[in-house]
């Protein structure tokens, strides 16, 4: 059955939730959160919606009905018969499908339109106007690490300062959810991941999504399977300062992020503003003597800077390390883009907490400092972790994505007091650790049983830890190999740690076991 054609013209006016989007023929591939917010979306919106994944969360699948959207499930190695028979004029795909899913290509060689959840959600941000009638403004962030960090730490920064903001996209609030909020909101601050940008890179229409301001925090080898190439991965980080406003945020440290902001096509009068952890120049912001400050955003950038925090102050709030400092310079930048004065941008940093998993201090007994950054998921940022404890006891290991360590072994691991490595690629590790650390003692954990993995990880560092030692989770590697997430990879950890303290202590807590929460 030949598929319905529809009109490009009809798709390039589909830019508002008031235009007519009744009867359009729309796949949503996927039925995840962001899947189902999509389908919601367009249900609503009176599209003739069909999801089509894999498999299907049950909560998600009972409430397909209830809305008016259809579902298919099955296997997605070809293209389904029932994707075909629904004739669709749009593809709406959750992040997860790489561009060389057979659906995919299908889908472009068809010459279906295809869209992200990104670029459906920018089409419809009108549905709740701010009090002057215009729609609210986006920020995006993106990196191969910190984005989480950045983009909660600009919306408190931006809450602070009184602004309606919410943290959306790929921290785990679908963009949609926060667009069809009945409450409304000045800016949404969207991290977005490099899948989700290949999608924007797509765009075609005449209205594409045109942010505040944006940035990308850095940028090293993560997802190359999913995208083919590092140079593919560059090319959709790239992408997020396409048609920025008002501010191009990059990293001074990170040369590729300033060849990105060069090679941008931007809106006329958008500005290059860069962080680092060094002297800021004119239009920078920077850390001097202790101080970061912001040499961007007054009147006279060239003689005079702002004081926004310290490093002290930003020490007892665990923010000190170098990576988070340039997480917390780069929230600061694009806080202070949309109008956040200094004195906000200090009382939130004043009142942050990282989230779990994140460089978190879970236990000091016996000297010994336990450290879960669960969340380091590639050699970045276990570099970042590792330059934030040098000499530490290093768990690392997992699932590597196609992502070579060896360099991260090189470079950081040799000079790690002992490695402890895990997970399903420990061959690819143990082999960098022989060839670029052969003095770093080795220990290998086997066990491929989950509940048992973590259990030997801390016998293994207490044996080895001795007053003053730091033991870190860093694995530089995705969990999906032996546990459900990187959450459930530290959380097991963690309880692991404290298991072992407990016993140790006979069953009473030393007094120093645990820092107190945010401590």
């Amino acid at each position: 059955m030949a598929r319905a054609i529809v009109s490009t013209a009809r798709l390039d006016g589909l830019n508002s939730w008031h235009a007519d989007w009744k009867g359009l023929r729309v796949v949503v591939l996927g039925l995840s959160m962001t899947g189902f917010s999509v389908a919601d979306t367009l249900a609503e919106l009176g599209a003739d919606v069909l999801v089509v994944s894999e498999s299907a969360d049950e909560e998600y699948a009972r409430l397909l009905p209830v809305i008016g959207a259809e579902l298919w499930t099955g296997s997605l190695d070809t293209v389904p018969d029932a994707l075909i028979a629904h004739r669709p004029d749009l593809v709406v795909a959750s992040p997860g499908f790489a561009p060389h899913h057979p659906v995919i290509s299908w889908t472009r060689s068809e010459g279906i339109g295809l869209w992200g959840d990104l670029e459906l959600a920018w089409r419809v941000r009108d549905k709740v106007p701010r009090p002057d009638s215009s729609p609210h403004e986006w920020i995006l962030v993106t990196g191969t690490n910190g984005k989480t960090t950045t983009t909660r730490l600009t919306a408190t920064m931006l809450q602070t300062a009184g602004y309606r903001v919410a943290p959306v996209g790929n921290i785990g609030v679908p963009v949609l959810d926060a667009v069809r909020d009945p409450a409304g909101f000045d800016v949404l601050v969207v991290e977005v991941s490099s899948h989700q940008l290949w999608y924007l890179s797509l765009q075609t229409g005449p209205e594409p999504v045109s942010p505040w301001a944006s940035v990308c925090l850095n940028l090293a080898d993560d997802h190359l399977q999913w995208h083919g190439s590092f140079a593919a991965y560059r090319d959709a980080k790239a992408v997020v300062y396409s048609h920025t406003r008002t501010a191009c945020v990059y990293n001074k440290a990170d040369e590729a992020t300033r060849l990105m902001v060069e090679d941008a096509d931007v809106v006329e009068g958008a500005r290059a503003i860069g962080f680092d952890l060094g002297m800021p120049g004119p239009s920078d912001l920077g850390v001097v003597e202790g101080i970061l400050v912001d040499r961007a955003f007054l009147d006279d950038r060239r003689n005079s800077a702002l004081e926004l925090t310290t490093l002290e102050e930003l020490a007892r709030q665990q923010l000190a390390a170098p990576h988070m400092v340039a997480n917390v310079l780069a929230a600061a930048a694009l806080a202070r883009s949309v109008g956040a004065e200094p004195a906000a941008i200090r009382e939130a940093l004043a009142t942050f907490r990282l989230d779990p998993h994140r460089i978190e201090v879970i236990a000091i007994s016996a000297g010994v400092t336990w450290v879960d950054d669960s969340k380091a998921t590639n050699p970045h940022a276990a570099a970042s972790s590792l330059a934030a404890y040098p000499g530490a006891i290093w768990i690392v290991g997992g699932q590597l994505k196609g992502v070579d360590v060896s360099d991260l072994v090189a470079t950081r691991g040799v000079l790690a007091k002992a490695a402890v490595v895990i997970g399903a690629d420990r061959t690819e590790v143990l082999a960098a650790f022989a060839r670029h650390a052969p003095a770093v003692p080795v220990f290998e954990v086997v066990d491929t049983e989950t509940e048992d993995v973590m259990a030997q990880v801390v016998e293994l560092a207490t044996e080895i830890a001795h007053d003053g030692d730091v033991v870190l989770l860093a694995p530089a590697a995705a969990s999906f190999d032996q546990f459900t997430s990187y959450a459930d990879r530290g959380t097991r950890f963690a309880n692991a740690v404290r298991t072992r303290i407990e016993r140790d202590a006979g069953g009473r807590h030393d007094e120093d076991q645990a820092p107190p929460a945010g401590a």
